[in-house]
């Protein structure tokens, strides 16, 4: 994958072609209605453009002529347009809010499946908040786009030619000086378009900041009001809000000019129709309809000029979210799946690592030419000091990331021949931090799998000692687990874990400081559950806490990203290497424990 990027410091085009042909591919699978909106706008765009001429026919021919039943013939016909153009108007505007959802809702499910589909490295280098602010707030930008922006600009277009040209057909002399200022409304739109275009960047950004840093202080609120950073979380809040604010405001200065500035060249306009065109009726030169036509021409015509703007903040802000977007959409995994992987069936728990090289950044390698065969079902504890490299292992094992040297090998099969998702299907991790998604408990342990039946779930749980606790529980595995599992204690949470993993019977089980942070009570009933949940399977403990790996069969010891000792528990206290001096400054600490706890006692 490329190297960090920030997605809210883009500066493309205003309008970009080439993002505008991807946007449009969302409307093709439904082009036919496209163009029957298109169709109806365009109907409907003529349809409000005959209504002048009816009128100018209707004073000429029968108010001057003073024929009353001609003239309710025409006010009928005039009536049934006015009905025509609303039921046209209405169907299009359905159609097109109809696709543009359509084409919404297929971007939407794109962009999340490929987040879903990016390797982890991805969201250790982008803030959750701004991934969050691409899937929302730039979609419904988008969505602005595709359901009101695309077909309407055709009919404000043709709504102002077609009044340029019915003027210019009906008196082309008073049509010139109608349009007089135009020149000089079209150099303010100019100007208008360079001042506004860089204001849609800066609050993307602004609000792209404003979710992040959101999302990032409300999940860890415990922190800031454990540490009493409140004021200080509110002083940035303030500052980012503050800096969203200014980019708002800077945006309504620049509308709030250009508009009034619109309404005053109209009124030049009909100014101007009226010295000029109501002269030339006084001098018989001009009909009273047409003059009454111009004006009705003239208060229409600046209307779609004015929704031209709107619609140019629409495609400004369209192609700030498009360029956000489609980087998302454009950032390849790191690593690609196999064109045809390797058939996987049957799980036997074989892991082999062949001389493994690891690095998260360049060549900063935290895994160094690692050896070691695990044999299936057998128990292996991996230990070393903090940032030795353990938790990498797993993620390899898992393919998380992919090793830049080496080979792995899952029963024999090199692991990137195998499919990811095969892989995470015969492998279970269980983790320290436990993450719970909010609904209900039995959900959060088949996690979606229908194949675990109730009664599989319900051994699970008695199987890891959780039962006892559901049962206290009001509406037992149906009950609502809130959102990270607030609602249930560290001990709870982890229980909750090991019985998802046993349900989902895994071949090789990875234990990441799965029993670091439980009490000692809870400790003795995992301890009880791990026999169970380790039963012929290949198991891999990760354990800072060496009084709790004792009885595998094997221990791996890592330091400084290289597998320096491997053996039995007795065979490296033998050693008298690494892993004795972790033992014995760990036991010298539970003495200073025990000697503290019997003094505070006394």
């Amino acid at each position: 994958m490329a190297e960090y990027f920030d997605m809210d410091e883009i500066t493309g085009k205003a309008y970009d072609t080439r993002l505008m042909k991807r946007l449009l591919k969302y409307l093709k699978p439904y082009v036919g209605w496209v163009v029957l909106a298109a169709f109806l706008l365009i109907l409907g765009s003529l349809l409000q453009l005959v209504g002048p001429i009816i009128v100018k026919f209707a004073i000429d021919n029968y108010v001057v002529q003073k024929d009353l039943d001609g003239l309710g013939m025409i006010a009928l016909a005039y009536l049934g347009i006015l009905i025509v153009a609303f039921l046209v108007t209405w169907a299009q505007l359905y159609l097109m809010q109809w696709v543009g959802q359509k084409a919404v809702y297929n971007l939407r499910m794109e962009i999340f499946d490929h987040i879903q589909n990016l390797n982890l490295r991805f969201f250790d280098r982008n803030p959750v908040g701004r991934t969050l602010t691409r899937v929302t707030t730039d979609i419904n930008s988008l969505n602005e786009l595709l359901s009101s922006g695309v077909v309407t600009i055709i009919g404000d277009l043709v709504t102002v030619f077609g009044i340029v040209g019915f003027m210019l057909a009906i008196d082309y002399k008073l049509a010139l000086v109608t349009l007089t200022a135009l020149p000089i409304l079209i150099f303010a739109a100019f100007l208008f378009r360079i001042k506004v275009r860089d204001t849609y960047r800066t609050i993307r950004r602004h609000i792209a900041r404003l979710n992040a840093f959101i999302q990032e202080h409300i999940s860890g609120m415990s922190i800031v009001q454990l540490f009493g950073r409140e004021k200080r979380a509110f002083s940035q809040f303030s500052s980012i809000n503050h800096d969203l604010m200014r980019g708002h405001h800077q945006s309504v200065i620049y509308y709030a000019v250009f508009f009034p500035i619109v309404r005053v060249f109209s009124a030049i306009s009909l100014a101007l129709i009226i010295w000029y065109g109501g002269g030339q009726v006084l001098q018989g030169f001009l009909t009273f309809g047409t003059l009454v036509a111009f004006t009705q021409y003239i208060e229409r015509f600046f209307r779609p000029i004015m929704d031209l703007s709107e619609k140019y903040n629409i495609l400004q802000s369209a192609m700030a979210a498009a360029e956000k977007v489609f980087r998302i959409l454009d950032t390849e995994p790191d690593f690609a799946e196999p064109e045809k992987p390797v058939k996987w069936n049957e799980c036997r728990g074989e892991v082999e690592f062949r001389n493994v090289w690891f690095a998260y950044n360049g060549d900063e390698w935290v895994a160094k030419d690692i050896s070691f065969k695990l044999k299936p079902g057998e128990k292996v504890a991996i230990v070393g000091a903090t940032g030795a490299g353990k938790t990498t292992i797993s993620s390899l094992i898992l393919r998380f990331y992919d090793h830049q040297r080496g080979q792995i090998l899952l029963d024999g099969k090199d692991i990137r021949s195998i499919a990811s998702s095969d892989i995470r299907e015969k492998i279970a991790l269980v983790l320290q931090d436990v993450y719970l998604f909010s609904g209900e408990l039995e959900k959060n342990i088949r996690l979606g799998d229908d194949d675990i039946s109730d009664e599989k779930l319900k051994q699970a749980a008695r199987d890891v000692n959780l039962e006892r606790f559901i049962k206290t529980l009001p509406n037992g595995y149906k009950f609502k687990i809130g959102e990270r599992g607030v609602s249930l204690s560290v001990g709870q949470k982890q229980l909750l874990s090991f019985a998802r993993a046993l349900a989902h019977d895994p071949k090789i089980l990875i234990l990441d400081e799965a029993t670091s942070s439980v009490d000692t009570e809870t400790e003795m009933l995992i301890q009880e559950a791990l026999d169970r949940l380790m039963e012929d399977r290949t198991s891999i403990i990760i354990a800072h806490r060496l009084s709790t790996i004792k009885k595998v069969d094997r221990i791996l010891v890592l330091h400084k990203g290289e597998l320096r000792e491997m053996g039995t528990h007795e065979e490296l206290l033998q050693e008298k290497g690494i892993y004795w001096k972790l033992y014995q400054l760990q036991y010298r600490l539970q003495d200073v424990g025990s000697v503290a706890g019997k003094e505070a006692s006394s």
